[in-house]
């Protein structure tokens, strides 16, 4: 499948179906696309697929895009401002994803549920106890909130990341939290309690902006209603 990722920010991905190829997205994620491409709301994977998917806060059912004759075209854009990360996925390479980022992939590609493999992590690194395992044969496009940062860590590399800013691993990659610092960092440092601590070998994604700070700024701006008016007897 070829693909073009387009746009500097706010970007979107076309991706190029020949007859025998298709493409499945998150609900409401389509762009665009040539008018010979149908839509088909499916379960991937079957009900108990659907299911994983429910856990992880996604939609029960899949839309796939594929070319009725000839070739065509559909287009896909995160909900959010950001980039696109493409991701090869192969037999033996898998990569493990927090569950907000996926936004589209080719059919060879299996979405699954990845439980964090210590309860810590779970509670406190910014994903939950739930990740998404990216297993099979094709391409994966993640969407990421602000600009990407791509690592290649080596063995026993540990970086630390402020928790809500990693995208994605690779599967050799080891997940776990760590304090900030000592008291008077955590109380006064602004950083929050815990970071997130990945160690190597293997290729991390980051983003750069955490869409729940993000959100949290825009707060004092958002419009407030207006105070009830006074009862008169």
């Amino acid at each position: 499948m070829k693909y073009e990722i387009i746009g500097s920010n706010l970007q979107m991905v076309r991706c190029m179906l020949s007859p025998d190829e298709s493409i499945y997205a998150e609900a409401g994620s389509m762009v665009n696309m040539s008018g010979n491409v149908q839509m088909t709301s499916q379960m991937k994977g079957g009900i108990l697929s659907g299911l994983k998917r429910v856990v992880t806060g996604e939609s029960f059912f899949l839309t796939r895009f594929s070319p009725a004759s000839l070739s065509g075209f559909v287009a896909f854009a995160g909900n959010i401002t950001g980039k696109i990360f493409p991701v090869q996925i192969a037999p033996g390479k898998d990569f493990i994803a927090q569950k907000e980022a996926f936004l589209c992939c080719e059919e060879g590609v299996t979405l699954d549920v990845a439980l964090t493999k210590k309860i810590r992590a779970g509670l406190f690194g910014g994903g939950g106890f739930i990740l998404q395992r990216l297993t099979g044969q094709g391409m994966v496009f993640l969407h990421c909130c602000g600009d990407i940062i791509e690592l290649s860590l080596k063995e026993g590399e540990v970086m630390k990341v402020q928790t809500g800013l990693v995208v994605g691993f690779e599967e050799t990659v080891q997940y776990d939290i760590a304090l900030a610092g000592g008291i008077t960092t955590v109380l006064f440092g602004g950083e929050g309690l815990f970071v997130t601590t990945l160690t190597g070998p293997g290729k991390v994604i980051l983003q750069s902006m955490d869409v729940a700070k993000l959100a949290a700024t825009l707060v004092p701006y958002l419009p407030k209603p207006a105070p009830a008016p006074a009862v008169t007897k």
